[in-house]
């Protein structure tokens, strides 16, 4: 069942120290208890390995046998198959039982800030000067014209408005899109930017947002409305801080708030540098 994957392999009990808790101080390694007899586990076992051969070493998958290794299933306390473990820095941080879809185990490895790592390191293209994006709006306008049965088009319309402030017609132009572009990356992040126009329509400036923090720290509301100016405003970095502030604080706060915002910060931000960075920090605070 091991596949031909420099990124999966199989553990056992004699090298699990080296090959699974050491090797986890450097890459975060999910484990696979699994047998030959369970159904879930033949559903599961594929989507586990595609995922490693995507993510090219953001992780290791290690497969343990429990029938083959009984010990080490004992060791932890295996009860059912499949069960997943996640170790990261030599400790168990998290896990679950059963055959999650692939969707949820995605989801599961972005909350723990694990990342795909590129294929091949290239040398990085000399930057474009930034497209003026009112130039851009009038070109894309110009497309949805041409060819108005192309509904990317009016994403990436909506996505060009938003650069510009005209937030209601980009919000029109999102709510109208069908089904299949609706949970798009970018339309996803199209609604992140959105939440975070909506909830600056009547907010003060962000000298009297500092203010009121600097008065008190502990003000989450403030440090909520200062951390989505700053992302509107284009400091990516300063509007994540204030939301990894207020993880740190309270990470109950509102229902879950501060999370919330990171992840919708996130998918707003380009810098994928930058969003593995705070991503790492999120983690941390959290586990």
């Amino acid at each position: 069942m091991t596949p031909a994957n420099p990124h999966v392999f199989d553990a056992g009990l004699p090298t699990f120290e080296q090959d699974v808790l050491l090797k986890s101080k450097e890459v975060p390694v999910l484990l696979d208890f699994w047998a030959t007899w369970c159904g879930p586990c033949k559903t599961l076992g594929p989507v586990l390995e595609k995922l490693a051969t995507e993510f090219n070493g953001g992780f290791l998958l290690a497969k343990v046998d429990v029938d083959k290794e009984q010990q080490l299933a004992g060791y932890f306390q295996i009860k059912s198959v499949p069960t997943v473990m996640l170790v990261k820095d030599g400790q168990i941080v998290d896990g679950f039982p059963g055959a999650l879809p692939e969707g949820q185990l995605r989801e599961f490895l972005k909350h723990h800030g694990v990342e795909a790592r590129a294929a091949v390191e290239e040398a990085a293209p000399e930057a474009e000067a930034p497209a003026d994006p009112h130039a851009e709006v009038v070109r894309l306008r110009a497309l949805v014209l041409a060819e108005p049965d192309k509904d990317e088009h009016r994403l990436d319309l909506a996505l060009a408005l938003l650069r510009t402030g005209a937030v209601a017609e980009a919000e029109q132009l999102i709510d109208a899109l069908p089904a299949n572009l609706a949970q798009d990356d970018r339309a996803l992040r199209g609604r992140a930017r959105l939440g975070f126009a909506a909830l600056l329509k009547d907010a003060p400036p962000a000298a009297v947002l500092e203010a009121a923090i600097a008065a008190n720290p502990a003000d989450l509301r403030a440090r909520h409305l200062l951390g989505a100016r700053h992302l509107v405003d284009g400091d990516a970095a300063a509007g994540m801080e204030q939301f990894l502030e207020m993880l740190r604080r309270d990470r109950g706060f509102e229902d879950g708030l501060p999370r919330k915002a990171l992840i919708d910060a996130f998918r707003v931000v380009e810098d994928e540098d930058l969003v593995g960075q705070y991503r790492r920090k999120m983690a941390s605070v959290l586990f």
